[in-house]
């Protein structure tokens, strides 16, 4: 009889990756992996606040001021500025995200004066002209029209309101028809400085470039921009409202997209490492998960079914969905219910655990094999308040979860699973 063949031992060590912090003479601090192999230079950086800043009445202020700050700055009109982009290679763009308010830089090393003069001028001078912000506006409104008949929008943006009734959280990142037609370029101008505010600026440059050379550049782009307070840390998470309920917006569609929200857990719990596990195992991977096996291979209800541990700023959500016929909405619910109070009743296997595990410490790597991903990547950690130190000791946190670990967590999250739900179109039974 052969042999049974071992499970290979797994690399638990971090990406070696050495990350310096560099600071400004005007005190303006990045992260720097310094890459010389390669004639590219990232940039990724963001401030606190993002789309949680928009005024009550003005939603969708920070996401259309993210869409003109590249169309025109200091001389330089719409066209003429995206037109040195262009000539340039120059990759440069601004994102509100709903919890801080994003920006990229990706450039060859060649054209690093180009693209740092371009930089500096969209964040310290945008012009916001008529004509832009007339034609910007133009294109938001049409993606919001269009989204008001797609039900994954529909229902994303109902959850959040149900979710967070009164606060920013429940306000479409987006804004809607009504308030986006409202703003002008004064409001946009007004609303600027706050959200350039450097007070929570983090910053991570990955490529051909020397710290001294950095440290020169940071204040030409960002020492000039306002710095107000930091914003309070948050003594309780912003608790989920609805919990329990099912909501329907009826849309005469033949399947109905299912979303639901429940308690997760902030970054920086005690618990968070071994709730990603149990995530893993619950919806988080493709194809092993407890719920693709249950929704979609066994009882085919549906294509895809997932779940997804989401930290907040101020709150913390385990959300998840899936799209099935109306008649079969119901079903689909019940199932996903199930597959939760039993992971809380009588958790996972210990094989289900060493194998989330062991994709989580293996796939880690793949996060790191470009410049603007480890950017990306460290910038998530910077806005997380972690430090590089951590890129060390991630994965060896991973390999310590234990069965009985995980078994905690899904008591934890799942002993009582009411879930807030939102469903688009018209599903059959769905209470």
């Amino acid at each position: 009889m052969n042999a049974p063949i071992p499970t290979p031992k797994l690399n638990t060590a971090g990406p070696a990756i050495d990350v310096k912090t560099v600071r400004s003479p005007g005190g303006v601090e990045a992260w720097l992996v310094e890459e010389h192999s390669l004639p590219l230079i990232a940039i990724d950086f963001a401030f606190d606040g993002g789309s949680s800043r928009d005024p009550a009445d003005a939603a969708g202020g920070a996401y259309l001021v993210s869409g003109l700050l590249d169309e025109g700055a200091g001389d330089l009109d719409a066209e003429a500025f995206q037109g040195r982009m262009a000539d340039h290679a120059i990759n440069l763009g601004f994102d509100a995200r709903r919890d801080d308010f994003h920006g990229y830089l990706q450039t060859l090393s060649s054209h690093r004066e180009t693209a740092f003069e371009l930089l500096g001028l969209a964040l310290n001078k945008p012009r916001f002209d008529p004509d832009a912000v007339a034609r910007v506006k133009a294109q938001v409104i049409a993606g919001l029209q269009r989204q008001a008949q797609n039900p994954e929008s529909l229902c994303r943006n109902a959850l959040y309101a149900a979710a967070f009734p009164g606060h920013a959280y429940g306000r479409p990142e987006k804004g809607d028809i009504d308030s986006v037609s409202r703003l002008e370029a004064p409001a946009l101008h007004a609303l600027t400085p706050t959200l350039l505010d450097r007070s929570g600026l983090r910053i991570v440059v990955v490529g051909d470039i020397g710290a001294d050379e950095l440290a020169g550049r940071l204040d030409a782009l960002f020492g000039a921009l306002p710095k107000g307070e930091p914003r309070p840390e948050i003594a309780q998470p912003l608790p989920i409202q609805g919990l329990g309920q099912t909501h329907v917006i009826d849309l005469d569609v033949p399947q109905t997209v299912l979303r639901f929200v429940g308690p997760g857990l902030m970054w920086h719990d005690p618990d968070f490492v071994s709730a990603s596990v149990l995530n893993h195992i619950l919806g988080g991977s493709a194809f092993t998960s407890r719920l693709f096996m249950e929704v979609r291979e066994k009882r085919g209800l549906a294509y895809g079914v997932s779940s997804s541990l989401l930290p907040l700023r101020e709150s913390a959500m385990l959300v998840g969905g899936t799209a099935t016929r109306n008649d079969r909405a119901a079903e689909s619910m019940t199932v996903i219910r199930e597959e939760m109070l039993k992971l809380a009743t009588e958790g996972p296997t210990e094989h289900e655990v060493e194998e989330a595990k062991r994709y989580i410490i293996g796939s880690y790597p793949l996060r790191f094999d470009t410049s603007p991903k480890i950017a990306g990547e460290l910038l998530n950690l910077a806005l997380r308040g972690d430090t590089p130190e951590f890129l060390a000791t991630r994965n060896e946190r991973f390999a310590a979860v234990t069965l009985a670990d995980v078994k905690r967590v899904a008591q934890r999250l799942f002993g009582h699973p009411d879930l807030l739900v939102q469903a688009v179109g018209r599903p059959v039974g769905l209470a």
